[in-house]
């Protein structure tokens, strides 16, 4: 019942708060989110509960993407409520319901062990978010929607019938278990027919690839997350992305259980998926004008990281699932931080939003926390995930891997310091005022949100706690990994 709960609520809250008066809304949008993070601590104190015949199942990896998606939703719904006192979203009384919407999506993507219930979750994301984005009645908010409708349809297809190819490869039947149930298609992985699971493998990581944003499929993020509005950027960045690259480890986790031949067939696609989006990210990262959009070719860097450390294996896994958590972090800590940046100034170009630690000095503060932390930088914890994942090339011995991203992750450090440390520390021009619609939007309601990711994401670089670190290290071992 647990687990049903954790989908359920936010279903019911949306419903009812499409009905509320604005203020109802904002307070039920903020006590839904309590409440499911609170259900979710729950999972942690009694692990492994199951559902409908093991449909839904709580597992380590899941539990991870669970947790960051619940912290991420009850800070961002937090941060919503000093946005919404100011901020009219264009969606109206459907800007709420369509959040909580998203929360019951990815909650039951994160529980799903059944993966076509794991893929109605993930197209379920894409029709609760696609309204969020449609903030601003222009083009260019326009286009991006439609961007990003189109290519997650063509995306879900593909991985639809990857879900299709992987039931044609278990055997009917006692000897292939409950059809499309995880654990099932684990135990029984030696008779899975192999010609069908490499199909499913590529199906899948196109379509779960392309809702992660990897290159080349990433052409709907820059649009989408320079569009929509700050917070539904964080939690796309932070929880969309997690959710799709749950759904890849998912089948990696089947096809690592089939033996070494499949294993090596699915590897070395995410290694070269990994390093291309590290490369495009790099180079379109140089020269470029707009906060947000800088922000989303760093998103489509980490999903490639997150990519190769699949590929790579050993303690590369430990690397990826530790990274999942600390990427989504940081990143929800720099789009609030844009946010109310952007708020202030009217605009994320960087040309227009100069001397902030005079204009905004916290957030201007937090975006620089914000720098060090999503660019790899000690003691915060995005640093021990990025070493995990380079120790791991140089073990499988993939020295000229290792090699090729520090150089690349040093080109992306340059690329983005340049950026936010100029808007940051250049002083305004002194014709510039700050603009007459300005309301002192630097204060407590929209600032304590990312000061709490920006303190998690320093925490985890100091100290993971054992109950995390035997989850991590569980997650490892299902993706045919290990901990360090």
């Amino acid at each position: 019942m647990l687990l049903l709960a954790l989908i359920l609520l936010p279903v019911v809250a949306g419903a009812v708060a499409y009905v509320l008066p604005v203020t109802a809304r904002r307070t039920l949008l903020m006590a839904t989110a309590v409440v499911h993070l609170a259900l979710t601590l729950l999972l942690w104190i009694a692990p492994g509960a199951t559902a409908f015949n093991g449909w839904l199942a709580d597992d380590a990896l899941g539990r991870l993407v669970l947790t960051l998606v619940s912290v991420l939703f009850v800070l961002i719904a937090q941060y919503a409520l000093g946005y919404l006192r100011d901020t009219d979203p264009r969606g109206g009384r459907a800007f709420t319901s369509c959040m909580l919407g998203f929360l019951a999506a990815t909650s039951l993507v994160s529980v799903s062990h059944h993966f076509a219930l794991l893929w109605i979750g993930m197209e379920s994301t894409t029709l609760t978010v696609a309204p969020l984005i449609f903030n601003r009645d222009d083009r260019r908010s326009l286009e991006a929607v439609w961007k990003y409708l189109v290519l997650s349809s063509v995306a879900i297809a593909f991985a639809l019938l990857g879900v299709f190819f992987l039931a044609a490869a278990q055997p009917t039947g006692a000897a292939g278990g409950r059809p499309l149930v995880l654990e099932d298609m684990v135990a029984h992985a030696a008779a899975l027919d192999p010609v069908w699971l490499r199909a499913a493998f590529v199906f899948m990581l196109i379509g779960f690839g392309t809702k992660m944003g990897l290159a080349p499929l990433h052409a709907w993020k820059p649009d989408t997350y320079g569009e929509a509005p700050s917070m539904v950027s964080g939690l796309m960045a932070g929880a969309l992305t997690s959710c799709a690259f749950l759904g890849l480890a998912r089948v990696l986790t089947v096809c690592v259980a089939a033996g070494p031949g499949v294993a090596a067939f699915a590897r070395p696609p995410l290694i070269a998926f990994g390093m291309l989006s590290l490369a495009v990210a790099a180079a379109f990262m140089i020269g470029q004008s707009d906060v947000k959009r800088m922000l989303a070719y760093s998103s489509v860097e980490h999903m490639g990281l997150l990519a190769l450390a699949l590929g790579l294996g050993g303690i590369g896994t430990y690397g990826a699932m530790l990274h999942v958590l600390n990427n989504g972090l940081a990143k929800a800590l720099l789009f609030l931080a844009v946010g109310n940046v952007a708020l202030e100034m009217g605009t994320s170009e960087a040309s227009r939003i100069r001397g902030l630690l005079q204009r905004v000095p916290a957030s201007g503060a937090l975006l620089v926390i914000g720098l060090f932390a999503v660019t790899g930088s000690p003691p915060f914890g995005m640093f021990v995930s990025e070493f995990t994942i380079i120790s791991a090339a140089i073990r499988e011995h993939h020295a000229w891997l290792a090699a090729a991203l520090v150089v690349l992750l040093a080109i992306i450090f340059v690329a983005i310091a340049t950026m936010i440390l100029e808007v940051v520390y250049a002083p305004a021009p002194s014709v510039e005022s700050p603009p007459a619609t300005a309301r002192g939007r630097d204060r407590g309601w929209l600032v304590t949100a990312p000061a709490m990711l920006a303190v998690l994401v320093l925490a985890l670089g100091l100290w993971i706690p054992r109950p995390l670190a035997d989850a991590l290290s569980a997650a490892a071992t299902a993706l045919g990994g290990q901990a360090p």
